[in-house]
């Protein structure tokens, strides 16, 4: 009598990671069917909240927010009510120069579809002892009942910023140009939302909040069968704030009063997303 080969999960990832290349090392191949590993549960595929016609996060116009104190209560204000009720909004005139937003996405994509063997030189999943790493699904080994179709490189830039050396040509510049102007609206954020609170500006930072930037960039390479899997399962951030720049290919949901909203791309616009820590704090 024949018998079946019963699926093994844990070895399907084993495998799958051990080639170190990543969802896209699967697209270079040319695969037609999605390995079982990345086929998500039916009900995250089918989990869809009665949805909102027209609904939108706030955007919020940072233009103003130094010309005088009105104007910057106005912005205050505006934050706190998407702080409140939304738990995310998109920020415009925010003072990150395009040619900036659009040099660090380009530097993403330049890493994601560097050649397999050079990219393998940052592969890790040791998180904790690497300032730079690259890896696909930092959770891969963990109780996830599936795979996403996902590959993300991190870096941590702060306290403890990377030497050059340490970071792939290919984003280097990019990285420590962009990092730079997100600490400084991430102060600005945070001020403004110590205000929003009624405290003193400075209270979050005083509390450290912006004391460490983790950065990552995802890449979403083309799927075979899109409708097997996802790219991020549902999820909340665990960090105090994320400052989230999305390409103009879009996907992103948020979870607003049991209804999924789309976050359509809007060039420029950064989405901010308050996270856990801050809420608890």
């Amino acid at each position: 009598m024949g018998t079946s080969v019963e699926f093994d999960p844990y070895m399907g990832r084993k495998a799958f990671d051990e080639t170190k290349e990543g969802v896209k090392g699967l697209v270079d191949a040319k695969i037609t069917e999605v390995p079982r590993i990345f086929h998500a549960p039916k009900d995250a595929l089918t989990d869809k909240k009665p949805s909102v016609p027209d609904l939108a996060i706030p955007t919020i116009d940072f233009a103003s927010v130094h010309v005088d104190t009105a104007s910057r209560e106005a912005v205050v204000e505006k934050v706190k009510h998407a702080a409140e009720k939304w738990g995310f909004f998109q920020v415009i005139n925010h003072g990150i120069p395009l040619n900036v937003l659009k040099e660090i996405e380009d530097g993403g994509r330049r890493f994601h579809e560097e050649d397999p063997e050079v990219k393998k030189r940052y592969f890790s999943r040791d998180l904790a002892n690497k300032n730079f790493f690259y890896n696909s699904n930092f959770d891969l080994y963990g109780s996830s009942p599936s795979v996403n179709w996902r590959d993300t490189f991190a870096c941590y830039i702060a306290p403890d910023p990377p030497t050059p050396g340490e970071l792939p040509v290919t984003c280097r510049d990019a990285m420590f140009e962009y990092s730079k102007h997100v600490m400084s609206l991430g102060g600005l954020l945070f001020e403004l939302l110590s205000e929003a609170l009624g405290l003193e500006p400075d209270i979050l930072k005083s509390k450290e909040c912006l004391k460490s930037l983790l950065m990552l960039c995802h890449y979403y390479p083309p799927c075979p069968q899109p409708d097997l899997t996802l790219g991020t399962s549902k999820h909340s951030d665990n960090s105090f704030l994320t400052i989230l720049l999305q390409d103009n290919i879009g996907g992103l949901q948020i979870l607003h009063q049991d209804s999924w909203v789309d976050v359509a791309p809007l060039p420029g616009a950064l989405i901010i997303n308050i996270g856990d820590f801050l809420q608890v704090n």
